[in-house]
């Protein structure tokens, strides 16, 4: 599907030559003298990477249609998650770096929206934190409540982060699944 860089929005998703990228910003600029053009700044949805692009305006690009499906994390299967589409029951095998860093954060039983480009994964969106349950760290010591001290913690998915020293093993906490940073306690 064709689209004019005039119709830009902040998400969109293109398909140029070197790639898929979404639409990060975009300015319109009509310079006093010559054509008008778009200015844009384009993340690769694949590897992360940001570039700069400047189009005449109403040039043609190939817009991308990615289709958004929330699935149920089932169990990890020899490098592989299996998740199953909530709406047609359907089991789908994900290789652990298409995931990227969602892998991290998704325990069974988990949902998560998976984007899909075709049937390539370009994309995991998940809540804005987890809770997560603390399988390894040093015993807490009672009354060490020094503000700002931290240790390292294993959580039930293998990820290991800072938590304060009065958290201890088996303590569910809240994490930021955005930067991986512990947050809270949870209840």
């Amino acid at each position: 599907m064709s689209v004019s860089t005039n119709d830009l929005k902040n998400g969109m998703t293109i398909d140029l030559p070197e790639g898929l990228f979404s639409v990060v910003e975009f300015q319109h600029v009509k310079p006093g003298k010559g054509g008008a053009f778009v200015r844009t700044k384009l993340k690769n949805v694949r590897s992360g990477a940001v570039l700069e692009r400047t189009y005449r305006a109403d040039e043609k690009l190939t817009q991308a249609i990615i289709d958004k499906r929330e699935m149920q994390f089932l169990y990890r299967d020899a490098g592989q998650y299996v998740f199953m589409d909530n709406s047609s029951y359907e089991q789908r095998n994900v290789d652990t770096p298409a995931l990227g860093t969602a892998a991290s954060f998704l325990k069974e039983g988990d949902s998560a929206v998976l984007q899909l480009y075709g049937d390539e994964i370009v994309g995991v969106d998940l809540p804005a934190a987890v809770e997560l349950t603390i399988t390894e760290t040093e015993p807490g010591v009672q009354g060490d409540r020094v503000s700002g001290a931290r240790k390292p913690a294993t959580l039930e998915t293998g990820l290991t982060l800072q938590v304060p020293l009065f958290v201890n093993t088996g303590d569910r906490v809240k994490v930021d699944t955005r930067t991986g940073e512990y947050i809270t306690r949870a209840s």
